[in-house]
């Protein structure tokens, strides 16, 4: 099996894709070994540097300390990588960890909602990320990044100069965007 791997907008993000199905549940962050009981993620947490993992459908993005670096990570991250689906696993995690409920949204949160699915999250998840909808309130739309995008330098501008512009224009009631 052959793990490409991309550099991401974030630095200290790198993009692993090993071209097979990643996650058969949506895509979810872990930044705690304990958390899971998957061993290609315990693993990879356990990997000094290492801070956090990021699943998406069909990439990880794992995430390091500033002080580490890439070459010194990579090889070993690969070699788990191959380990784990030659032993004939289809898929790294198969169990919804997010339990929101599309019934519980208002309107336009609904509205919101469809549009970070539709246009933002497929951006977002070319570079190892994803954003997920948080609250709606008084005009703001509060969202948490995750992945690649989480610490990234550019994610603030990607925020007020994509996100927030974009949701403004299809939802004249955003006024602001925030991230958690």
């Amino acid at each position: 099996m052959f793990v490409q791997t991309q550099e991401t907008p974030n630095p200290n993000s790198l993009k692993f894709i090993p071209g097979k199905l990643v996650s058969n549940s949506g895509s979810f962050e872990i930044n705690n070994k304990d958390e899971v009981n998957n061993n290609l993620i315990r693993n990879i947490l356990s990997i000094n540097g290492v801070t956090g993992i990021f699943l998406g459908k069909d990439f990880l993005s794992v995430n390091k300390k500033e002080n580490i670096n890439w070459e010194d990570l990579k090889h070993i991250v690969i070699s788990f990588i191959n380990e784990y689906y030659a032993d004939g696993k289809e898929f790294v995690f198969d169990k919804k960890l997010d339990n929101e409920k599309q019934n519980d949204f208002s309107e336009i949160e609904k509205k919101i909602i469809k549009i970070l699915d539709e246009k933002i999250k497929p951006a977002v998840a070319r570079d190892g990320g994803d954003i997920k909808f948080k609250e709606f309130k008084n005009g703001v739309v509060t969202v948490q990044l995750q992945g690649s995008c989480s610490g990234c330098p550019s994610s603030i501008v990607t925020l007020k100069q994509g996100v927030q512009n974009l949701l403004r224009h299809y939802i004249p009631e955003v006024k602001e965007v925030i991230s958690v």
